[in-house]
């Protein structure tokens, strides 16, 4: 089975690129965020035409994740336990999406910005990181065997070898201390990185800004990730970042990422 990830920027301004990557990689599931679309918006027909069942959550024209699946699409949850909202008052956004596809739960997860390091975004940020690694680790308490992929767009470089300038970055949000450990948190909740062993070359990203040549310059951030639990991350045989894909008219911003699982 293949698993993808992808910030696709504008699901309506993107879908013609999006169909012809899965008519041409041959995708089994793919996790879509930044839909940037409510229901009614959202092109069902392009990927009903291709065999996915779509499992989608968007509110407005921020946001929205989903799920395409042509292997199954079952028990659909939107949000997850314990996960914070925004606002006054806090209300849930259209940030996480779960469901199982041929055994494994996939979510679709969108992790918020954090803007600034002293913008109140960064708080939220956080708090919704340490909800999901408590969720996390309460999946796997309750089933170790469970077979779980954290997919998504997670908006933070874990290292200083996922930027393309440390120093650059000092000072901003994506790359701070606090940022890390919240990421590593997740990790240490038992959901392993199962692209990165596949994928080590210095200067391999998922991200390059619109502005300023940032990815014919190759100056790009990796913060699009696959988490997957103990069970599942024993069947990964490998995985790949499609780089070929930010290229051209009317690209994300963000590369796909794609692992493969076997038997």
């Amino acid at each position: 089975m293949r698993i993808a990830t992808w910030n696709v920027n504008s699901i309506r301004s993107r879908i013609d690129r999006v169909a012809a990557w899965l008519e041409r990689t041959d995708v089994d599931v793919l996790a879509i965020q930044e839909t940037k679309a409510r229901a009614d918006q959202f092109p069902l027909d392009r990927f009903e035409a291709l065999g996915y069942d779509v499992a989608h959550h968007g509110l407005n024209h921020w946001n929205g994740v989903a799920i395409a699946s042509r292997v199954g699409l079952e028990d659909v949850r939107v949000g997850f336990d314990g996960m914070p909202g925004w606002g006054d008052p806090a209300v849930p956004e259209a940030r996480a999406i779960g469901a199982l596809c041929k055994g494994v739960r996939v979510w679709s997860l969108y992790v918020p910005n954090g803007r600034a390091l002293d913008d109140p975004h960064l708080g939220y940020k956080l708090t919704w990181l340490e909800a999901l690694a408590v969720a996390g680790r309460g999946w796997l308490g309750e089933d170790p065997d469970a077979q779980i992929a954290l997919l998504g767009d997670w908006n933070i470089a874990p290292t200083d070898a996922d930027v393309w300038s440390v120093a650059y970055y000092e000072g901003r949000t994506h790359t701070s201390p606090g940022e890390r450990a919240a990421f590593q948190a997740v990790v240490d909740a038992g959901f392993a990185d199962v692209v990165r062993p596949h994928t080590s070359e210095p200067g391999t990203f998922t991200y390059w800004d619109y502005t300023q040549l940032r990815f014919p310059k190759r100056q790009g951030m990796r913060i699009d990730f696959a988490l997957c639990s103990p069970a599942l991350a024993r069947r990964v045989v490998g995985a790949a970042i499609d780089r070929e894909e930010r290229k051209g008219k009317g690209a994300s911003d963000h590369a796909p990422v794609v692992f493969q699982v076997g038997d």
